[in-house]
């Protein structure tokens, strides 16, 4: 029997590598159900648990029951019930943190063809150094880079959102809170923005040339 059988053999039996890790996995799917959640709790409180229609409906609500509230007693009730859910919101803005800290972690320990920087890098030099198949390349690059500007929106609103929970802390720099919670709340805009851009890009791509993108995401997928 030939000595490049069991070799042969031996090849076939070694685990395949994935394409995605799991703790990669694990961080993908995490993060995006803590931003759904937080993305929730902002709609909620802009549109259900609004200040004064809460208080309009908190008050015609006793008096059809026979109690006679002032508008102040409405109001704090109304925004005593918007804060019990801008709390949920905090405790999503620690989990955001938790998984940034995480992923950077990561990135240190991830196999170097798994790293986000390798491939962002191998992106450029395709497309700007070795410049063969360019439409493919530039693609490549713009998803690339479209990722590096989500990271650098979730550093954003994770120091934004910190600063504003931790801002007795933060006092000599009061005067900047507006200013912070503009960039905060602006921030939140431009992740949507992402998430729409993202689930379009798979959508296309699983009926195009790329199928199997959210099953690889799923199970890892192969290299």
């Amino acid at each position: 029997m030939s000595t490049i059988e069991p070799v042969r053999k031996d090849i076939e039996h070694l685990p395949q590598i994935k394409k995605y890790s799991s703790s990669l996995r694990l961080w993908h799917w995490a993060n995006a159900i803590v931003i759904s959640g937080s993305l929730i709790t902002v709609l909620i409180n802009s549109t259900i648990l609004d200040d004064r229609p809460t208080a309009a409906f908190l008050k015609a609500q006793f008096a059809e029951a026979g109690a006679q509230l002032t508008s102040h007693q409405t109001t704090t009730v109304a925004h005593a019930l918007s804060d019990s859910v801008w709390d949920i919101h905090v405790y999503f803005g620690y989990a955001l943190v938790t998984l940034l800290v995480f992923r950077l972690i990561l990135e240190y320990f991830q196999m170097t063809d798994q790293k986000f920087i390798r491939k962002f890098k191998n992106a450029y030099r395709h497309y700007a150094i070795i410049k063969k198949q360019r439409e493919l390349a530039r693609h490549e690059l713009a998803v690339k880079a479209i990722y590096a500007i989500f990271y650098l929106l979730l550093i954003t609103q994770a120091v934004t959102g910190l600063f504003l929970t931790f801002e007795d802390f933060f006092a000599p720099y009061k005067a900047i809170r507006p200013s912070i919670k503009s960039v905060h709340n602006f921030d939140m805009y431009l992740i949507l923005g992402f998430i729409a851009v993202h689930l379009a890009g798979v959508f296309l791509a699983e009926r195009k040339d790329s199928k199997g993108i959210v099953s690889d995401m799923i199970n890892g997928g192969r290299e």
